[in-house]
């Protein structure tokens, strides 16, 4: 009996060590670990069959667009340029306190205008208008 579990555990092994071996070798990239000629450096979804991609070749960024049906060269830019554009984040200036005093105080957690259910059927404004409206129809004249 302990020789079966054995044999068992031995085979579920080398099955699970196969299959390890095999994703591990799917996941590698067909032309190898080399970053090659051409890069893909920024790709957008535009629509569900088409976007649009800036992909490296040689010193030059190309932007392209891609459909299901073709690929179009749209414009060509400075490498440099781009990855520059690409890795400086957009500062943005703080608020000057006139700015800040047109701004709305809000309390956390509660939205502007009557608070998380306003508008929902949960909301106690809600129940108060349909109340409302039903003692209007309700009142003999």
């Amino acid at each position: 009996m302990l020789e079966l579990v054995v044999r068992v555990f031995f085979s579920l092994l080398v099955v699970f060590g196969l299959m390890w071996g095999m994703a591990k070798l799917a996941r590698r990239p067909l032309g190898g670990r080399g970053a090659g000629a051409m890069t893909v450096l920024s790709r957008t979804q535009l629509t569900r069959t088409a976007s649009m991609a800036v992909v490296k070749v040689a010193d030059k960024a190309l932007i392209i667009g891609v459909t299901d049906a073709s690929v179009t060269l749209l414009s060509e830019t400075d490498l440099q340029a781009f990855e520059m554009a690409i890795e400086a984040p957009a500062i943005k200036e703080p608020l000057t306190e006139e700015q800040l005093n047109g701004i709305p105080r809000r309390t956390p957690g509660f939205a502007v205008n009557g608070g998380v259910l306003a508008g929902s059927a949960l909301s106690p404004q809600t129940w108060r208008q349909a109340l409302r409206t039903l003692r209007e129809r309700t009142v003999r004249k």
